[in-house]
This record gives C-alpha cells, structure tokens and sequence, in this order.
C-alpha cells in the first residue's frame, strides 16, 4: 500500500464513536432500503474526506444535480467542492436489458473493471459508489467475486478506502450477491425501516458490523435524519463491569456515596460567572480597552448536540478542561452549550490553549480524543474601536455558527 494503515474519521457518528472511523486503504458497504438515508450518510462520508482535505471520486446513477440536493439537505455545498477539485463526480448509467445480452455477466464485469480505469485517472483518496446493486446481478457468484475480488484489492492496494453502497436485497438469489460481496468487505453498515419515512419520532435502526480488524465488535443504534445536519443517532455506550470481582464482599466494606448524609455546597470556583456578572466585567473590560487601548479577546468554544446525545461529553466536563487550561486572572462563563472566556491579555496563544483544553478532557486516549475533537469547535472576538459594550461582543459570538470554515475546529 502506498499509504500507512490507519484509522480515519469517517463522518458516521456511530462509526466514529466505537470504532474511531474506517481504516484508510479498506472495502465498506453501506446497505439499506430505499428513503433509508443511504445517499445522506454516503454524503456525511465524502464531507468528512473534504474536511480532511482529500479528493473523493463519487460513482453516482443518479442525476449529479439531485445529489447536490440531497447535499444542500445536510447544508453541504457539493458544488463548491467540485470546483475546488476536492469532489470528482462521474456518473455511471445502469446497464438496460441485461438479460438480452450474449454473455451478461461478461457484460457486467467491464462495468467493475472500468472502476480501476477511472481511479486511476483521477487518483482519489476516497471512492463512493451510490450505488452498486444495479452492477452486480451476475448469473455466476463466482464470477463476480473474483471480478469484485481483484479491483477492491487494486483500489486498496492504492491506499484508497472505499464506500460502496447497495439496496436492500429483496429475493434469496440478491441476498446470496450481497452475502458474496461482504465476505470480501472490512466491515459493513446497515439501516432499517419500520416507515416509509425517516424521522425523530419514527427512528430507523443503524448497526455496523466488522469483518477484519475493529475489535471492538459490533454496534447498533436508533437514527434519524436532522435537517441541514443529517443522520443523528441515540447511542448509549454499554458499561462493563468486571466479573472477577465480588461486588457483594466490596459493599460489606466500602459506603456507596448515596448512603452517605453529605452538606449541601454551592461552591463555584472563582473564575466562573454567571451571564450577568460575566457582562458586568466585559462592559468594565470594554471600558478600560477605551481608556487605554489594552487589547482583550473572548473565545467562544462550542459543545455540538451529537456529543451528548452520545454521551461521550458533557458541558459540565467541557467547562472543567477550560478551568483547568487558563489562568486565575481568566474570566469564564456558561452559555448554553458554549463555554466563553475572557482573556485579558492581547498576546494570548489561543492555539496553545486549545491544546490544553484536549489535554485536560476527562479521557486522554488518542482515539477518543481524536473522534470528541470533531464535536468542539471554537470562535473567537477581538475588541476593537468598534465595540460598545459586552452585548456587541456576545451577539458577535452567538450570531455566527461556529461550525462553518469562519472559526476553528478542535480536529
């Protein structure tokens, strides 16, 4: 392989928390009936790739138009990142009256093979093919498995991860395809459907499973589709206990904290304030900057929903890494799920602070502070000679969406 292995973030929540992602150079399949959200979470994954700065080809049947729809329903600009050349979509048309072909599954496989013609042409970091099912109906399994077999390994061998999407077999000889197809995948993602339509209150049920390496196993989730933010899942990690120890011996020796008559403390730690004491001391700051030019700046760091819903971190530990990482003289606030500092001094490194901020979250390990990092992101204001008070600097704040490419991502 031209690239090392390793694992990547693929853009799916519920990959990316127990997994970590997709390792780079590996099959996928994305499996699923129709109006499932196939097309969104193949989106979510090619927008991950952009966010990494690596050229994804698209095979598409369908028109490229209505996959920019389908793209601007999750508040993604697929035709911004065409032009930038981080997106090559080509557009496959499905093979028509197969059965009245000489050979079909001869037929078939200069489909598959021509796969390797076009990744060689634009040499991609990523593939996805949205979707297969219309290219693999051979009449010899055997036959497309050593086709499948030998461009996967061609692809893979280039360091490219790919993502192939297929619908939901719906006869036992489309099963055995799929079935074939899997055999020869890194791992594999299904979604199922009691509606017709995919909503909060009617949640489908995700599950990934793995073939060759992601030992930690597989998973399984409710999902639905969020506009302009795409496919959220409800995820609970399941707690282990370690079946070596007597839980019953412990409790003879040891008092839970529940049974214990504790004070009542409403202790805050010094540099925490609450809004109005928080606007108090910027409006005094905006003051003094007027007074003696002493520049001052207020970031802004953002806990997104997915993170909690999944309970992988809570604002309340968010605001712990903060108050860990400045100084006494630093002043913090908690605005819903933002937690905003006030940095007095002009020439604070805002990066080195970041840093510190990863290194005081309550897990340090590499793979979860990998995947938290894509739901932190911060923004940060400067005063300037146009600033009249602590509510110019708040609305500065609030009124940007801090997800988009104007502020920082923590990843």
């Amino acid at each position: 392989m031209k690239k090392k292995i390793q694992v990547n973030p693929s853009g799916i929540t519920l990959v990316d928390i127990t997994w970590g992602g997709f390792y780079r150079g590996s099959s996928y399949f994305l499996i699923g009936p129709k109006k499932s959200g196939k097309t969104i979470l193949a989106l979510q994954y090619v927008m991950q790739s952009v966010k990494e700065r690596e050229k994804c080809l698209i095979f598409t049947s369908v028109r490229p138009k209505d996959l920019m729809i389908n793209a601007a329903s999750i508040d993604f600009d697929l035709q911004q990142q065409m032009n930038q050349n981080y997106i090559v979509i080509v557009r496959v048309t499905p093979p028509k009256n197969i059965e009245l072909a000489k050979d079909p599954d001869g037929y078939l496989t200069e489909y598959i093979k021509d796969i390797k013609t076009v990744v060689d042409q634009y040499n991609p970091d990523k593939v996805v093919f949205d979707e297969l099912t219309p290219f693999v109906g051979f009449n010899n399994i055997d036959k497309l498995k050593d086709v499948f077999l030998s461009t996967t390994e061609y692809i893979e061998d280039m360091g490219i991860t790919c993502l192939y999407v297929l619908g939901e077999p719906a006869t036992p000889a489309a099963r055995k395809i799929v079935n074939s197809l899997l055999a020869y995948s890194t791992g594999y993602i299904t979604l199922r459907k009691d509606e017709e339509y995919i909503s909060k209150n009617l949640p489908g049920m995700m599950s990934i499973i793995p073939n060759v390496g992601h030992v930690e196993g597989q998973f399984s989730a409710e999902y639905y589709i969020e506009p302009y933010k795409g496919i959220e899942i409800n995820y609970q990690p399941v707690v282990t206990t370690n079946s070596n120890h007597n839980y019953n011996d412990l409790k003879q020796k040891y008092t839970s904290f529940s049974e214990l008559d504790l004070p009542v403390k409403n202790h805050i730690s010094p540099n925490i304030y609450s809004l109005e004491e928080f606007k108090l001391i910027l409006n005094n700051q905006v003051a003094y900057y007027n007074s003696t030019n002493q520049v001052f700046t207020v970031v802004s760091i953002q806990l997104h929903d997915a993170a909690v819903k999944s309970k992988m971190l809570t604002i309340n530990q968010l605001q712990n890494a903060v108050r860990l990482s400045v100084e006494k003289k630093d002043k913090i606030c908690i605005i819903g799920n933002k937690v905003v500092v006030l940095f007095t001094k002009e020439d604070k490194d805002i990066r080195y602070f970041i840093s510190k901020v990863v290194d005081n979250l309550p897990n340090n390990n590499p793979q979860y502070v990998n995947t938290i990092s894509q739901f932190i992101s911060m923004y940060s204001v400067k005063v300037d000679k146009e600033t009249r008070d602590a509510n110019d600097i708040l609305e500065n704040l609030f009124t940007t969406d801090i997800s988009r490419d104007d502020g920082l991502s923590f990843s």
